[in-house]
């Protein structure tokens, strides 16, 4: 499936989910759950194996012989140690546990990387990019499929150039994942704000008010009766949403709103990690701290690979 055709099926997938009446677009960019176990360690460690492999991982994990599953530890132990001086931190230990949770974002990039990469240099510039996605648009510049497509061409080389820190108009790995995904960075919330607004705002008066909030989420549909959960979303944007009740959401109302300044989750299990399984107390983690100790290996492995 091309672009156009899967444009053309997007758009169609989202006329009708916006028909139904019931349904709700979330547009928050909350922290994930770093598991959907209990985190209780007198009842199990499961919450911690989790949380250090992410979930799929942890499932594979599941089925290595304790011998191999202790191996492969203390490989994800080194490529933990970032700074290579033979400890983990806490601040290496959360990034560990940010990138085991959002391992699919980086698959993503990988997939996309490989079709966008195009003279294969490790590097994807803003040309390659717009010559994979966009290229047949470029020889067809009015298509009577009715997408504009050029103007998602601006909004993406808008983006690109956001993410593209050094302004070569050419993107390292880094630089490309925070061009596919830039929820994940602080550098690329400010473009997020743009993009949402400019998705919400539809008179173009650079705010959102209560009707554009509502219609982005909820289609009336010839429909007077309103669920009870739009009437919530009523409440929620006057209550909560317009902080200095103009009417209206500005873009730091906005930035509030779509990315919310959440718990750590990530942060709170590291300094858990390090400080059940730090024996001398000194804040950070050896290699063998880290495999063996009680509060290690224990936490990291399923139940019947543990130490005794």
């Amino acid at each position: 499936m091309d672009l156009r055709q899967f444009l053309m099926c997007l758009s169609l997938c989202t006329a009708f989910a916006l028909s139904k009446p019931t349904e709700k677009k979330d547009r928050v960019h909350h922290e994930p759950q770093l598991s959907d176990k209990v985190h209780n360690d007198a009842q199990s460690f499961d919450y911690d194996h989790d949380a250090f492999l992410g979930a799929e991982e942890a499932k594979t994990f599941d089925q290595l012989t304790p011998e191999e599953s202790k191996e492969r530890l203390g490989k994800i132990v080194s490529k933990i140690d970032g700074d290579k001086d033979g400890f983990v931190t806490v601040d290496e230990l959360k990034d560990w546990i940010k990138f085991a949770q959002k391992r699919w974002i980086y698959e993503d990039v990988e997939r996309q990387w490989k079709g966008h990469d195009l003279n294969e240099d490790g590097l994807v510039s803003w040309e390659e990019y717009k010559n994979a996605t966009y290229g047949y648009v470029l020889d067809d510049p009015d298509p009577d499929d009715g997408f504009n497509y050029k103007q998602m061409m601006v909004r993406d080389e808008r983006r690109f150039k956001m993410a593209d820190k050094d302004g070569d108009l050419i993107a390292t790995k880094e630089e490309f994942t925070a061009f596919l995904h830039p929820e994940e960075y602080d550098y690329m919330k400010d473009i997020v704000v743009q993009e949402t607004m400019e998705d919400i705002d539809k008179n173009a008066d650079g705010f959102i008010d209560l009707e554009e909030y509502i219609g982005d989420m909820y289609s009336h549909d010839g429909n007077t009766d309103e669920p009870e959960w739009v009437k919530t979303e009523r409440e929620q944007f006057v209550e909560f949403r317009d902080k200095n009740r103009d009417g209206k959401m500005d873009k730091e109302e906005t930035k509030d709103w779509i990315l919310p300044s959440d718990y750590d989750h990530a942060e709170a299990e590291a300094r858990h990690l390090v400080y059940e399984s730090d024996q001398n107390k000194d804040g950070k983690l050896t290699k063998e701290e880290s495999e063996e100790a009680p509060g290690g290996r224990a936490r990291i492995l399923p139940k019947r690979q543990r130490s005794n």
